[in-house]
Order: structure tokens, then C-alpha cells, then sequence
């Protein structure tokens, strides 16, 4: 990607050359904080401004519905882990109030102000919901004998807490079943909170989710979610510190939370629209919307009080059709015609409630919602692909779709969250992939040699500073940003370059009104600035999530960590034999490829491995270790010793740190 920005850079300065004759805009004198982040410049705050005028934030609609229906709050939320770690603080986010400040977009500062409503809100007869205590929101509609939660929140601790407020209202009725609306970790994280503890009794409970959830769940937070996990770090500026010049709101809700995650096996799946089903007394009529928001993902309506859960293809800003954590392209078109599908199937709705944010009310304005929400995504897709076969590449495609004004001007469908520019991208994506034609892209060199020779060819150096300094000077931040890019890759321990290729991203991330594009830009500068920080990932989090996944999930999963160099020419079976299963599956590496098969062991198998799963999940989250493996009672092994931990020293173990803003 970074090569291919060569022929656009080269361009560009020859256009500098003449504007480099202007007066330059001052940049803001202030001092850097105690992070190192600049101030706002004057001409971040003049597009601040500029923004400020051309949208109407004085409109309350949106902090009226945000509001409404509220039966109880407790102010501000803190919620600890068993440890005494904050899982979740809202008082961190205390500092949002007043008018936005000149290093915040004033859209975003909107955004933020209503993501921090919190409390348990009723949304219609018998549907209540918990907003401001994760990302996300839980739920909660009663049913004949008890409460059906719809997603269970991120983690165990936030779950907990939030159904501890909504039982204190309600009362403390038992959970007759759980739905899961989609296969993003924030939406069932958090079920070992809502399940009775008693194996016996949680297996009476009803989990309804759309087919395809638990190969889904594990496509994204198993098979790639080291790499996604260290992405998300950026896409929700994990390590930044709460404020002005840091994090401030993701678009789609607070932060994701830090604590511990589970899973469950659904028992009943939606696998086509209508799909009635009554649940604890409750009719439901569910729409499956596949490959829309998540590849699996169902909506619902309830046609006693005429309300659609539109689940996260309906929210109070633009999605994301590309996620900047990495994620399975979605479908703008599909997106869109589900959109349209639960307007003609449902357009009796009198309220329309989602996985985040707030609801809205009135059918006038449920449809005039939906339907700009429905239009956002079709203008996406059919004007990406009018450029595109009018010959214009990716990049050329993001500069010039915009949002008619119908739709830019209505905060539902501003960019908080995904934007028209990477989304537009997303499209290119799912029709023509990576590669945009050009010959020169097919094969560019990687970014650290390519930016040796870009420094080298532009002049060296010093006159890339040159140059970026006074881009800078005139706010061109976006070029100089592609030039100190190339400079820091070739020369990453050039302090003054890291700085001011920080600086450059400073502004760019003050300036933008999606959450995740400040936070990856603002994290990318503390980076830059401080080294790579720790992502606040922990693996053995996942253990609950882990401990849940077929064992067919899990062999899949560790091929995905085998070093095909260092497998190279090895040939070994292993038999795994689970005794608390009574399952066994055969390990095959050879070609250096990992295959697995259930099934009845191989007799000519180097090892046989008799364990139980929660011992496996323990060495796969490194719970437990070499000697464990050795000389644990919890493993048992007849054969090789030699041969299993040969297998197992094959398997990459990554600890999520990669750099990304250097090389």
C-alpha cells in the first residue's frame, strides 16, 4: 500500500514546489501534553469550525431519545473484576462536557455526549434495555416464566452489572432464554453472567442465534485474533489516555471493555426470513441478514408492541462495511435490501431499538430512519461501482464519493464510526479485491525498501524534512504523512522523523470525525513517540471462550499457527484423545500443512495424548506450559514424548506486540 503511494507522492511535490512559496498557517504554539500530544493547530481548528457550521448540533432530538424511557441510573459506572482491576469506568470519560474543544471534531464531541447516557431505559411494554455499561447494549425483554436477554454484553463483569441493575427493577426473575443477534465478541462475551452457575440448569436455558454463529465467533477472535486484537488496540486506542488530545469516544459507544469472555452453544439457529418462533411466552418474528454487519447476524421484530430490534444493521452513525480492526468485508447490497426488507415486512413499527445506542419512536420517523440508514449503504455500493467501471482505482473512489446531502446532513449517517472513505474501499474490495489493475502495483516492493528508495529519490534526508515540515506548516498533514511514513521505515530510529510524523498525525486525528480514525491516528503518534504499548490483550481471558469451541474449531484454529518453514519435511501424527469427551481426533502434519480428523485413533500415530479439553485450553492460552506437559497428572502420553513436543515446538505462539508505525 505504502509503495503504491510513490507515483501519487511524486506528483504531489512537484504541485508543493509552488506551494511551498505561500505563506504558511502557523501551527498552534501551546505546549505538547505530558504525552507528548501536540496542540491543535490553527487550521485544525479552523476545519473544526468549519464543521461545527455546517451541521445543526443544536437539534435535541437525538439527546431526547437518548434519555427517554430512563427508570433508574447510578451515575457514574465502575465495575471491577475479581481482582480489583477496572473493567469498566465511565469517570474517565468526565471531561466530555461543555462545547467541543479545538483538538475534537464537534460532530465526534456530539456522538460522544450521547454514547455517555446511561441507566435502564424501557423501550416499549415488557422491553427494557441497559445502556452505558460496555460498548454495547443488553436487552432485556420479560417473558412468561422469566427474562429473555438479548446480547449478553463483552465480559462476565460488565454482563453482571448490568443485569444486576435491570433485576433490581425488574425483579430477580431467573433468564429464561438468550439471543445472540451476531457473532461480534461484544455481543455474547459476556454469558456466563446471565447462565446459572449449575451445569444442569444452564443447559435448560434457550440460546437462539443465526446459523453459523459459532464458526463465525471463532473465524474472528480465534483463527485471526492475535493480529485483529493488536489492530483494535489502534481502531480503539486502547493505550490512549482519556481526554482532549487522546480517546474520546468510539463512535459506536464508549470502549470495549477489558474482563473475561465466554460463549455457549446455541440450541436453536434462524436460518431464513420469517422465521416465527415464540420464546417464553413471546412471539418473534426473526429476519436473517447473513453478511451484513457480521457474516452471521439475525434482526427481530415483536409484533406485540410493533418493535424492531434491528440488531447493529441499524445504529445512530455509519457502519462499517471494512472494519479498521481487519474483519470480513460486508455486503453493502445485502445490507442494504435487509434494510429495505424490514421496512416492507415490518412497517407497522412504532419504535426501532439496535445493539447500540438509543432508540427511536413514532412511525413516521422509525420509517424516515430506516430508510436513510437503508440509502446510505446502497449509495455506497452503486456509486463505488459507477467510478469503478469508470476505470477509477480505490484511492481516486474515496476522494470523490460524498454523501448526498439528505443524508450527509442527517447525524445517523455520519461517519462516527466506519466513513464514506474506507467504506467506499470496502466495496472496491468484495468486487475486485486488493489489486486496482496497475501492473506497478502487482508486485511492490515492501515498505521498508521502498522507503529507502523514496527517501533516496526525493532528495534525501533532510529535504524530506524539509518538505514535510513546511507541509505541515500549510496543513497539508495527509502528505506528510505519506512522505514521513517513508522515512520512518527506512530509518525508524530517527527520532526527529518519528516526532514529527507524530505531529503530523496529531492533527489529522483531532480533525477527524470517525472514533476509530482519531484513535488510530493518535495511537500511531504515541507509538511513534513511545514504542509499541502493550495492546491490555489478555489470552487467558479468552479461556472461557476457548474452553466452549468444538475441538474440531480448536485443531482449526492451530494449524493456523504452524511454521510452515519449520515444518517443512516433518511428518508426525499425534492422537488427541479428550477423556471427558471421550473424542478423539488425529493430528496429521506433514507438507506443512496441519490436517485433523475425528475419528478413531491411528495405530500408527507417533503419540497418543489422553487429556481433557480444559487442559488443552489451559496450553493454548499458556496456562500451561513445557513442564506441565511433561509432568502434569492432567496429561497423559504413550509414545514419543519427543515426537509431541516436536509437534508442539512447531506452533507459533505470537504475543500480539507487532510493530504497525514502524517497521
Amino acid at each position: 500500500m505504502r509503495a503504491r503511494w510513490i507515483w501519487i507522492a511524486c506528483a504531489a511535490a512537484a504541485l508543493l514546489s509552488s506551494c511551498e512559496k505561500e505563506a504558511a498557517k502557523p501551527v498552534a504554539v501551546e505546549p505538547p501534553d505530558a504525552n507528548g500530544n501536540t496542540a491543535a493547530s490553527a487550521a485544525t481548528k479552523e476545519n473544526n469550525d468549519a464543521v461545527a457550521k455546517s451541521l445543526p448540533l443544536g437539534d435535541k432530538q437525538d439527546f431526547a431519545d437518548a434519555k427517554r424511557g430512563l427508570i433508574g441510573s447510578e451515575g457514574d459506572v465502575i465495575i471491577t473484576a475479581a481482582d480489583g482491576r477496572r473493567v469498566w469506568d465511565s469517570t474517565v470519560y468526565s471531561f466530555i462536557r461543555g462545547d467541543a474543544p479545538a483538538s475534537v471534531n464537534p460532530s465526534l464531541w456530539r456522538q460522544a455526549k450521547l454514547n455517555g447516557v446511561s441507566g435502564f431505559f424501557k423501550v416499549a411494554d415488557g422491553v427494557y434495555q441497559v445502556r452505558g455499561y460496555d460498548v454495547s447494549n443488553m436487552t432485556i425483554i420479560e417473558g412468561k416464566s422469566g427474562l429473555i436477554v438479548v446480547d449478553p454484553l463483552t465480559t462476565r463483569e460488565t454482563a453482571a452489572a448490568a443485569f444486576d441493575l435491570a433485576q433490581r427493577h425488574l425483579g430477580h426473575k431467573p433468564v429464561s432464554a438468550v439471543i445472540f443477534t451476531h457473532s461480534h465478541l461484544d455481543h455474547f462475551g459476556g454469558i456466563d453472567a446471565v447462565l446459572p452457575p449449575d451445569e444442569a440448569e444452564r443447559k435448560k436455558v434457550r440460546i437462539v442465534a443465526p446459523r453459523g454463529f459459532v464458526e463465525e465467533a471463532t473465524s474472528e477472535n480465534v483463527f485471526a485474533g492475535v493480529a485483529m486484537g493488536r489492530r483494535a488496540s489502534y481502531m480503539y486506542g486502547l493505550p490512549l489516555p482519556r481526554g482532549e488530545r487522546g480517546h474520546v469516544d468510539t463512535g459506536l459507544g464508549k470502549q470495549p471493555p477489558r474482563g473475561s469472555i465466554g460463549i455457549a452453544e446455541p440450541t436453536d439457529f434462524v436460518d431464513h426470513t420469517p422465521q416465527e418462533m415464540e420464546i417464553d411466552g413471546v412471539p418473534f418474528v426473526f429476519q436473517y441478514v447473513p453478511d451484513s454487519e457480521a457474516p452471521a447476524e439475525l434482526a427481530f421484530y415483536l409484533p406485540r408492541v410493533k418493535a424492531y430490534g434491528g440488531a447493529e444493521i441499524v445504529t445512530h452513525n455509519m457502519h462499517n462495511l471494512y472494519t479498521l480492526r481487519g474483519a470480513k468485508v460486508r455486503d453493502a447490497l445485502k445490507w442494504s435490501g435487509y434494510i429495505d426488507d424490514a421496512i416492507r415486512r415490518f412497517g407497522d413499527a412504532e419504535v426501532v431499538f439496535a445493539s447500540h445506542h438509543w432508540p427511536v419512536w413514532g412511525n413516521e420517523r422509525v420509517r424516515g430512519f430506516l430508510e436513510k440508514q437503508r440509502d446510505t449503504y446502497r449509495y455506497l455500493h452503486d456509486q463505488t461501482l459507477r467510478l469503478a467501471n469508470e476505470g477509477a482505482t480505490p484511492q481516486e473512489i474515496a476522494e470523490q464519493v460524498e454523501l448526498p446531502e439528505a443524508l450527509r446532513t442527517n447525524f445517523a449517517n455520519r461517519g462516527y464510526y466506519g466513513t464514506v472513505r474506507h467504506n467506499s474501499k470496502a466495496v472496491y474490495q468484495q468486487y475486485f479485491g486488493w489489486y486496482d489493475g496497475n501492473p506497478a502495483h502487482l508486485d511492490p516492493l515492501p515498505p521498508a525498501a521502498a522507503g529507502a528508495k523514496y527517501v533516496e529519490a526525493i532528495g534525501g534526508r533532510d529535504e524530506v524534512m524539509r518538505k514535510a515540515r513546511t507541509a505541515i506548516e500549510n496543513a497539508d498533514y495527509r502528505w506528510a504523512a505519506m512522505m514521513l511514513d517513508h522515512l520512518v521505515f527506512a530509518a525508524p530510529d530517527d527520532t526527529e522523523a518519528r516526532e514529527l510524523l507524530a505531529s503530523a498525525y496529531d492533527q489529522l486525528g483531532y480533525q477527524a470525525e470517525s472514533g476509530p480514525w482519531r484513535d488510530a491516528y493518535l495511537t500511531g503518534a504515541l507509538e511513534l513517540r513511545q514504542g509499541p504499548q502493550k495492546s491490555g490483550i489478555d489470552i487467558a481471558a479468552a479461556a472461557g471462550l476457548l474452553r466452549h469451541l468444538p475441538p474440531d474449531l480448536f485443531f482449526a484454529s492451530m494449524a493456523t499457527r504452524l511454521n510452515g518453514p519449520k515444518a517443512e519435511g516433518v511428518k508426525t501424527k499425534i492422537n488427541f484423545f479428550f477423556t471427558d469427551l471421550n473424542e478423539t481426533y488425529v493430528i496429521d502434519v506433514s507438507n506443512s500443512v496441519l490436517h485433523h480428523q475425528r475419528g478413531e485413533p491411528d495405530p500408527k500415530a507417533d503419540a497418543t495424548v489422553k487429556l481433557t479439553r480444559e487442559f488443552l485450553v489451559k496450553l493454548a492460552t499458556g496456562q500451561a506450559g513445557l513442564r506441565d506437559m511433561l509432568f502434569s497428572s492432567d496429561l497423559e502420553v504413550e509414545g514419543s514424548r519427543t515426537s509431541l513436543l516436536s509437534f508442539f515446538s512447531m506452533l507459533d505462539r505470537p504475543d500480539g506486540q507487532f510493530p504497525i508505525v514502524t517497521p
